[in-house]
């Protein structure tokens, strides 16, 4: 597994509320490569919840969307031999809740690629607590150009 995550590699300065390092109220997701999946272990607390001992719908969202993107932005990188992943938007998120996600305990989330072009990617996730699917989600990530607020963000 590559031990070092995509964020503090490739987006040391990035402020987004889901894997941003630098935002100080943020959840700061950190994905790391394993294999042909990304992966990431996060733990929530009190103050995420949504009613007591379960994480809010909000954040579980939010945690598959930043931690697809970085797999759709690393996939990108890697199929188009670039030096750095490409700032990616999320075209469509599609979330569905299995169970109540827990709030007391360490959270995984996984990720693959379902399919590809040069500026496109959809990727299937899961978040699981002690080996059971909470939240699936399956997202469409663009990689943006030039004209687009979010280029040259990272």
């Amino acid at each position: 597994m590559d031990e070092i995550p995509l964020q503090d590699r490739f987006g040391a300065d990035d402020i987004c509320f889901g894997c941003g390092p630098t935002n100080p109220r943020g959840l700061r997701v950190k994905s790391r490569v394993h294999g042909n999946e990304v992966v990431a272990d996060w733990t929530p607390g009190p103050d995420l919840e949504a009613f007591p001992g379960m994480l809010n719908g909000g954040i579980v969202a939010a945690l598959l969307d930043c931690h697809s993107a970085w797999t759709a932005a690393h996939e990108l990188m890697v199929a188009g031999a670039l030096p750095e992943p490409p700032v990616v938007v999320t075209a469509d998120l599609r979330v569905q809740y299995h169970q109540p996600t827990p709030s007391d305990r360490p959270l995984h989330i996984s990720a693959r690629i379902a399919e590809r072009t040069t500026r496109r990617a959809v990727v299937d996730a899961v978040l699981s607590s002690d080996g059971v699917t909470t939240a699936t989600a399956t997202s469409t990530f663009i990689a943006v150009r030039p004209d687009h607020p979010a280029y040259g963000t990272r």
